[in-house]
């Protein structure tokens, strides 16, 4: 078979990358590894973590503050094999979903393995061991990534996981001891802390969520103190060692003492790498960076070899889903003669948390090493009067505005419904809104985003109303 596109991999870059190419009248195929299509997002990332979020702050919700809102309810239990088994319908609803849009935009999909023969012709290796080839003008990469690991800290996918196993769990961990204070690692960590577990936090660094603005890590550790999990920061993990139902994780301080934590599972959670092997880079002669397994990309995000392109967690930049969705759009519409465009600089990064946390554009530190000079207006959301009424009143949006022209150079918040409000900080900075701008416009009575609209307000000359 000959098509215009063949994209490999069909995680949220791919399949978007497939979905605009078809619509774009390219005859697209996409190869997908495994029996469902989403990749890691949709089937053990995004989509499934989010699931188990939002069951578990319900149960959170229940047990702590229904009281409060004169709902009150006895012999509260979690039945936690029924919130797997949600998780695990939001994930066949979604993958599936998947195949229908391939099927609407008449995409042929393979199942197997996708690796290169040459620049236009590639193989797919079947489970059953079949093989198959097809051949294409242009090809893209969008194989995504995999949890890393630690060298020294073997994973059993028992007792020692990732992120994956950690998403279907047999029971609530009694104790759950997480070695990384990044984002995957918060998000799944307070999954288990709602639901009663104890959970302890080992990040090298001295901050959580450390590439973020300093102050949402400082503030997201404060609340999720609050909700019982502690932290250990600047603390170097040694080991860790399984017996029987218990792992004991050994770890320095920063003064260079030896310490130890025992739980019933510990979940390593020390970023992703780039999934590239098997693909038969070698064979177009493409090479991966050593650190990461990166592809290395031009600035159309075309390989070193004309025709063959690669986005999302693959090239360099954030691993996030709505980048490589954004990749994936931007080179369909490049190999059909378009002039696509990305600002990397206004993807925003969300943690999803709850409070939410999310981020776009410069962070404060960013702008002091750049000698950039900038004026701050934040806005607490106890101010609030929507957030008092829902009992979030944790955190606050913080807008960074340069200091001469007032045009919005960063947003930054966390608190309720973060990680949908950050959309207004980016089409601000798309249109390069000043903040007096964003004072301009109306927001709602009473809305979470007045609380934006006052963090302008005080980075114009100090005049937020409500504080």
């Amino acid at each position: 078979m000959q098509y215009d596109v063949i994209v490999i991999g069909s995680g949220p870059g791919g399949y978007v990358a497939a979905i605009r190419c078809a619509q774009l009248g390219l005859k697209t195929a996409c190869i997908e590894k495994y029996s469902t299509f989403g990749g890691t997002c949709l089937n053990v990332g995004c989509i499934p973590s989010k699931a188990l979020l939002d069951s578990s702050e319900h149960y959170f919700n229940a047990a702590h503050t229904f009281k409060t809102h004169g709902i009150n309810l006895d012999n509260l239990s979690i039945d936690f094999s029924q919130m797997i088994n949600r998780k695990n319908e939001v994930v066949a609803q979604t993958t599936g979903g998947i195949s229908f849009l391939f099927k609407k935009n008449k995409i042929t999909s393979y199942q197997g393995m996708g690796s290169f023969k040459d620049k236009n012709t590639i193989v797919i290796k079947k489970e059953d061991g079949t093989e198959e080839t097809i051949t294409g003008k242009n090809v893209i990469i969008a194989t995504g990534s995999k949890p890393s690991s630690l060298p020294f800290l073997p994973v059993d996918k028992k007792r020692i996981i990732t992120s994956t196993e950690a998403l279907k769990l047999p029971e609530v961990p009694k104790h759950l001891v997480l070695i990384g204070g990044g984002v995957i690692g918060l998000e799944l960590g307070s999954v288990y802390a709602r639901l009663g577990a104890k959970v302890s936090v080992i990040e090298f660094m001295d901050s959580i969520i450390p590439t973020m603005d300093k102050s949402l890590g400082k503030e997201l550790q404060k609340v999720l103190q609050k909700q019982g999990m502690e932290f250990y920061l600047g603390h170097k993990v040694t080991g860790a060692t399984v017996a029987g139902e218990e792992v004991t994780v050994t770890f320095d301080t920063p003064k260079g003492e030896k310490k130890e934590l025992k739980g019933d599972y510990c979940l390593v959670a020390v970023g992703r790498v780039a999934y590239t092997e098997a693909l038969g880079l070698e064979n177009i002669g493409i090479t991966v960076e050593e650190r990461g397994r990166k592809i290395t990309v031009d600035e159309h995000l075309e390989t070193s070899v004309k025709g063959v392109y690669a986005i999302g967690d693959v090239i360099r930049g954030a691993m996030l889903a709505h980048k490589a969705e954004d990749e994936g759009t931007f080179v369909a519409e490049l190999i059909a003669g378009q002039k696509p465009h990305i600002n990397y600089n206004l993807i925003p990064g969300v943690v999803y948390t709850w409070p939410e946390v999310a981020s776009v554009g410069q962070t404060e530190e960013q702008l002091k090493e750049k000698g950039v000079k900038y004026k701050s207006g934040s806005f607490p959301f106890k101010a609030s009067g929507r957030a008092r009424a829902s009992m979030d009143i944790d955190g606050f949006v913080k807008v960074l505005a340069d200091a001469t022209t007032d045009e919005i150079l960063g947003m930054h918040m966390i608190g309720p419904r973060a990680a949908d409000m950050i959309a207004e900080g980016v089409v601000a900075m798309e249109f390069r809104a000043s903040a007096e701008d964003v004072t301009r416009m109306s927001h709602a009575h009473p809305t979470y985003t007045e609380a934006i609209r006052e963090a302008c307000l005080a980075a114009t000359e100090n005049r937020a109303i409500h504080i």
